[in-house]
């Protein structure tokens, strides 16, 4: 069944084409990733599909009743409301009785001999009971809860931009709907609650569409790829490793300047590949293998798109960290620190929001000074700071290119070629007329690429990446990852992208418990080793004034004979996964099957718990 259906769409942007007359359709089932260049119109693509712009030509033809919930990546909200009531204030009948009985419940609470509010809590019960909208309000709480948001009172305008996002997050998810549409939906998300939302989606049932820059996010969740460039819309059946195989056959028939990018994809391709097969094995087979697709690549190396820059003498001596703390007030982030980089350390800095991890680049940059301790930078040391608040534009009304010329007119690349600032920001996909566009009209991650270019072309021995991959398109991800792997020089990089932190780290600096600690495997052999995280994280128990029911209904005792029984026959099946996984540990194909029905058991078990817990709650009100 198609839910929205797009014929001949065309949208510019003064003289800009973004659209250029595309049909595609999305079905109930499709899980769409929606990928390319930075400012090619994704996020207007988006728009459209949501009301929100209106195409200059075309039309498009939605379901009758269509429901479409749409996570905008900058999102208006009524600073005044408390964040359930922000939840809550959808237009849906079931919304509106959920945020009628909380608003009683709250009353009831205060004034509990008041027999008004006593009849009409107990009416808005009844109707709570009839819709079955417990569960509901109890799902929309552990959604909230999985996403680190707990005060369910505060009000909107005390959160911060990471939690405002999350709201807007959790709003998008638990309101029912036919289509969900994501803009950039794990930015401000840490490690933990990503792997939750990639389960989450993953079970979710209905249309989804999205666009992210987190590649492995996106190989797991999506069953269909759409590609834009150059106003024209491609489209790919399968995930992102199957988009990138079928895209690189694609160019391959196209001009010369594509064919050279047909080898940067094939790379991406074999290294995801050989990435996914090395999960759960042992470190050196999994050096093996990668030092086998190394010499199997060579071959790509000749026709690479890259950013050919010489690169800084870095001596020995590199940033030597002694006994270093930071505190702010009485709060700790991390104390008694050491550590002596190496000029060939790559090194992922890892842990929940709000541990200390920007707070650590910033200190090693010199922008903050230490509670404690010492941080020396050897004398040959020239840094490059990639940070997520830039504001080194000198005036949004220059050109990009007059930007780059500022910091350089030309570069010498290895072999002593002086290439120009023109064709420097061609190999960084900004074209002609890309070049000669104010600041103020490049897109966001178009000025975040300018960025990282200003910074690149000073040839610096030591990068500090603090979230590198965020606003930035999947293409200019490949190209700065080709870079990062000649860089000869030390890298620290501050990342929730498992895949960029894969790719490019074999070390991490790990926040835990006010503490730094220096681990030698790489992040996906990281995340392994924890617990896995729950599909529906349990919300802290609500309170609620108990009114006398008569007793559950007939569904709801038979579910409680029954799920203790499901949930123990589940258990045992796990236990034989967890048998045969050893067995069958060096058969690729049939560990990826078995991973993937432990996975699902698992988040089967949960649900069923929830479920459980909720009725046994439920009964023990009613007794």
């Amino acid at each position: 069944m198609h839910i929205i259906t797009c014929e001949k769409i065309t949208k510019r942007y003064s003289t800009t084409l973004l659209l250029n007359q595309i049909d595609f359709s999305i079905d109930s089932k499709d899980k769409i990733g929606l990928i390319g260049v930075n400012g090619t119109g994704k996020s207007t693509l988006l728009k459209i599909l949501v009301d929100r712009e209106v195409a200059d030509t075309g039309q498009i033809m939605r379901m009758k009743n269509c429901r479409i919930n749409y996570l905008e990546q900058e999102h208006d909200f009524i600073s005044d409301l408390t964040v359930l009531e922000q939840i809550f204030s959808g237009e849906s009948e079931a919304m509106q009785t959920i945020k009628a009985y909380e608003e009683a419940a709250k009353k009831l609470e205060m004034d509990p001999q008041n027999v008004t509010l006593q009849h009409a809590f107990e009416k808005l019960n009844n109707q709570m009971a009839a819709g079955q909208l417990y569960d509901l309000e109890f799902q929309i709480k552990s959604v909230l809860n999985a996403l680190g948001i707990d005060q369910y009172d505060a009000k909107i305008a005390t959160l911060s931009g990471g939690q405002k996002k999350r709201v807007a997050l959790a709003e998008v998810l638990v309101r029912p709907c036919d289509l969900l549409v994501l803009d950039e939906p794990t930015n401000h998300l840490d490690s933990k609650t990503i792997l939750w939302l990639e389960n989450y989606l993953k079970q979710r049932s209905g249309a989804l569409i999205m666009i992210t820059h987190d590649r492995y996010f996106l190989d797991r969740i999506v069953n269909k790829t759409i590609e834009l460039s150059n106003g024209n819309l491609y489209a790919y059946q399968g995930n992102y490793a199957t988009y990138l195989e079928k895209k690189a056959e694609r160019l391959s028939l196209e001009s010369s300047m594509a064919a050279k990018r047909q080898n940067l994809y094939k790379r991406e391709l074999a290294w995801m590949r050989a990435g996914v097969q090395a999960r759960g094995t042992k470190a050196k087979s999994r050096i093996q293998r990668f030092n086998q697709l190394t010499t199997e690549m060579n071959a790509f190396k000749d026709d690479e798109i890259t950013i050919d820059v010489a690169f800084t003498r870095l001596g020995n001596k590199v940033i030597e960290i002694k006994d270093l703390s930071k505190s702010y007030g009485t709060q700790s982030l991390f104390s008694g620190f050491e550590y002596f980089f190496t000029p060939t350390d790559r090194i992922g800095i890892i842990g929940d929001n709000g541990v200390g991890k920007s707070t650590l680049l910033n200190l090693i940059s010199g922008k903050l000074s230490p509670t404690s301790g010492t941080i020396d930078v050897g004398s040959t040391v020239k840094m490059g700071y990639f940070t997520q608040d830039f504001d080194g534009f000198t005036s949004m009304e220059q050109r990009a290119i007059e930007y780059i010329k500022e910091i350089a007119e030309y570069v010498t690349t290895p072999n002593g070629y002086r290439m120009s600032a023109s064709e420097l920001m061609e190999t960084f996909l900004f074209d002609s007329d890309l070049q000669w566009t104010p600041i103020q009209k490049l897109s966001g991650g178009e000025r975040r690429r300018l960025q990282l270019l200003s910074i690149l072309i000073e040839a610096p021995n030591v990068l500090l990446l603090d979230e590198p991959t965020n606003n930035l398109d999947l293409d200019t991800l490949t190209i700065f990852e080709n870079y990062l792997d000649n860089f000869q020089g030390a890298i620290l990089c501050v990342s929730h992208d498992r895949y960029f932190l894969d790719r490019i780290c074999d070390k991490l600096f790990a926040f835990e418990n006010e503490t730094i600690k220096m681990i030698t495997i790489n992040y996906s052999d990281y995340l392994d080793q924890l617990p896995k995280p729950e599909v529906k994280s349990q919300a802290p128990k609500v309170e609620r004034t108990k009114v006398k029911k008569d007793k559950l209904t007939f569904k709801e005792l038979k579910a409680l004979e029954e799920l203790p029984l499901e949930i123990d026959s589940s258990h045992k099946r796990l236990e034989v996964i967890e048998h045969e996984l050893t067995l069958y540990a060096s058969d690729f194909v049939k560990l990826t099957a078995l991973t993937e029905e432990k996975d699902a058991l698992e988040n089967e078990i949960l649900d069923k718990m929830d479920v459980l817990e909720m009725l046994l709650e439920k009964q023990s009100v009613l007794s």
